[in-house]
């Protein structure tokens, strides 16, 4: 019998990324799509997947690390469907709607959850029992792993969307959240530093007053994740965390704001085997969309 491929999914707010895959991980066809909405998106993703399966062969399941928020309880009658996400006209889109043609099984998860097992699996997160990956990008998005499965309460987290201490005399920029203006995202997402500053935190050059007032920011998630869920390790990626110093001033703020509670091997001096960036690069969302579609096919 023919081996069954795996139609892979890794949705975010700016791109698509598609794949056809073997169970082994292997990729046989890869395309980028730009998300805009699901009228041009998602007959772009329908007729990839139709042109790959043609030239090398059926899919058995599909597997979708998407942003959100989204329904991801396969309990739910609304399973796959954006909810309040802020991105024009994808709420109330429905994955299996544009998948549903295959009649394969579909198994959804958001986008930082799917990174989070890719890393898991064969990144920076191996040989964790506990794992959690951030990503701070257009947005900002938190997913927790335990052993390999994520967590999840009546739906998925939204670490994004804490609270944080807000100076508002060193750092008088309102935020841009539309739901809650100055939380985690609303101050620290890529276009939270654009609004303050004009330009990206690489592009003015990473001063160092600028990356601190950011990594502190985050470093309030940081400190939250571990007091919540005592992880392993914590994974941060996305573009804002590409920016040189960010990491080692988020680890020292992090340090700093747990001031020596917390006692635990896991927490090495200065965080930096604590705290890392992933080890799969730009590659974590769709290893990970990969390895949800393995285990749609059980």
């Amino acid at each position: 019998m023919a081996t069954q491929l795996i139609g892979a999914i890794e949705a975010g707010g700016t791109k698509f990324v598609a794949a056809l895959a073997r169970p082994d991980g292997s990729k046989l066809a890869e395309t980028r799509i730009p998300t805009e909405t699901p009228v041009t998106c998602f007959p772009a993703l329908a007729q990839f997947f139709r042109d790959a399966a043609r030239e090398h062969g059926a899919i058995g399941a599909f597997g979708v690390a998407s942003f959100g928020p989204i329904d991801i309880d396969p309990a739910s009658s609304a399973y796959g469907t954006f909810t309040t996400t802020p991105k024009p006209g994808w709420s109330g889109a429905r994955f299996h709607d544009v998948l549903g043609e295959f009649g394969v099984p579909i198994v959804v998860d958001t986008d930082v959850n799917g990174a989070a097992l890719g890393e898991w699996q064969s990144g920076a997160g191996q040989g964790c029992k506990t794992l959690a990956y951030t990503t701070i990008g257009t947005g900002v998005g938190c997913g927790v792993l335990s052993e390999g499965k994520s967590l999840m309460g009546f739906s998925h987290y939204e670490g994004g969307h804490i609270g944080v201490a807000h100076d508002r005399a060193a750092d008088p920029y309102a935020g841009f959240c539309p739901f809650h203006g100055d939380c985690l995202e609303g101050l620290a997402a890529g276009p939270a530093i654009k609004g303050r500053w004009g330009q990206s935190l690489s592009d003015l050059g990473s001063p160092a007053d600028k990356v601190a007032l950011i990594a502190d920011y985050i470093a309030q998630l940081a400190v939250n994740l571990v007091l919540l869920h005592m992880p392993d390790r914590l994974v941060f990626g996305g573009g804002v965390m590409k920016t040189s110093g960010l990491i080692d001033a988020l680890r020292s703020a992090t340090e700093q704001r747990i001031a020596g509670y917390i006692k635990a091997p896991q927490l090495d001096p200065g965080l930096v085997n604590y705290i890392v960036t992933p080890g799969l690069g730009d590659e974590a969302g769709i290893t990970g969309a990969i390895a949800l579609g393995r285990r749609a096919l059980g």
